[in-house]
């Protein structure tokens, strides 16, 4: 029998009401994640549930709650879950109701107008130097009088508030009254990270797609950013839910592919610019970090460069990426390997902001000013236009 057939159905659903998602903290009932609820004529239920995703880590925690719930109520002789997943309108219902039912407020990032260019920096992997280029790139802009904000859209591995230095103590403050935020300053930026909102610096996030979701929705439409030149954007490696979920919200963002020199991160660092142009994002450029050291010779005395992780990467990617995507994508820089950078960043200062000067910190600064001094090129940007 169907839940609006037998007498068990209503306080099966009741007694599920109390059952909370543990990340949402809100009942599974009112997040939509009961579709179905069947009784048989022997009084054995099937709950069928819908999880936001399929890799869901608390699936099971969540399949021992609902048994443990249908079981305690009076009269069910079993409980069975069965797990599905929700589309993606499905999911839409769970953010409109983790907003207590309010639309969406918008963007002023991507409105049509807004003069703001947005720089997202993305890579294939990890351990690349992608967040200490966005957060040394922000710098360079902000010292070359540039207004800049930066978010931190990396939530498991954010490191933005450590590369610049932030006190532990430091974090956003809600404007009371118009329930908006004011970012943290920092180093000549304005800073949104999700590590300078945790109690500690030790805790772990461990969220799903719904809340990331939320959270950068937040950093884009509830801080008070003011009138930026450039949003810089720290992206996550790989080709995930916020990657996806950004390029949705701000398809005329444009993108800077990181990688190193080795044939390992060649192919990967092409997929984080293939996954750009799929959201209509244009790709502007590539940066390959961790290019090279230079070290003096004992017996000449004389300075060489040393390929450590090979040569070349950064511009095979850029090749092919101009083949790929149908227009020029160049080779930025090449980041070379230097401890004294290395040190600075260790120690909270941007390596941009080192004294003394840093070479890598003058390669970074030309990537700024031509950046600062370029138009951004309005070719295949969605330009919110429509036909008189």
């Amino acid at each position: 029998m169907t839940d609006t057939e037998h007498p068990l159905a209503g306080p099966v659903r009741a007694a599920l009401h109390h059952v909370f998602d543990p990340e949402l903290n809100r009942p599974i009932t009112d997040l939509g994640m009961v579709e179905k609820i069947d009784v048989d004529d022997e009084n054995r239920v099937t709950v069928r549930l819908l999880l936001t995703t399929a890799g869901c880590p608390l699936r099971a925690r969540l399949t021992n709650d609902v048994t443990e719930a249908v079981l305690g109520v009076d009269g069910v002789a079993d409980a069975r879950v069965e797990i599905g997943v929700m589309n993606e309108e499905q999911r839409e219902a769970v953010r409109t109701t983790m907003r207590g039912g309010m639309p969406e407020r918008l963007i002023p990032f991507a409105q049509p107008g807004n003069p703001t260019r947005v720089i997202a920096v993305a890579s294939g992997k990890g351990g690349v130097g992608k967040s200490s280029i966005a957060v040394n790139l922000a710098c360079a802009l902000a010292a070359s009088g540039k207004d800049v904000g930066l978010i931190d859209a990396d939530i498991y591995g954010h490191s933005v508030p450590d590369l610049l230095g932030i006190d532990p103590e430091d974090g956003p403050t809600t404007i009371e009254g118009i329930d908006m935020i004011t970012p943290v300053e920092a180093r000549g930026l304005k800073v949104m990270s999700i590590g300078m909102m945790k109690p500690s610096r030790d805790q772990v996030v461990a969220w799903r797609g719904p809340i990331l979701d939320r959270v950068i929705n937040q950093f884009l439409t509830d801080v008070l950013w003011g009138d930026l030149d450039f949003l810089v954007i720290d992206l996550p490696p790989g080709t995930g839910d916020i990657q996806i979920g950004l390029g949705q919200k701000l398809p005329n963002a444009e993108v800077i592919v990181v990688t190193t020199p080795q044939a390992a991160a060649i192919e990967i660092a092409e997929r984080a610019g293939t996954m750009a142009d799929m959201l209509h994002q244009r790709v502007i450029g590539v940066i390959e970090n961790l290019s090279y050291l230079d070290t003096e010779c004992p017996h000449c005395h004389q300075t060489h460069r040393v390929d450590l992780f090979g040569q070349g990467g950064g511009a095979e990617v850029a090749a092919s990426l101009s083949q790929r995507l149908g227009y020029e994508v160049p080779l930025l820089a090449e980041v070379p390997i230097e401890p004294a950078a290395r040190t600075a960043g260790d120690e909270g200062v941007p390596f941009v902001l080192a004294s003394p000067p840093t070479r890598a910190g003058s390669v970074i600064g030309g990537v700024a000013e031509r950046l600062a001094a370029k138009k951004r090129n309005l070719a295949g940007l969605q330009l919110g236009l429509q036909p008189a």
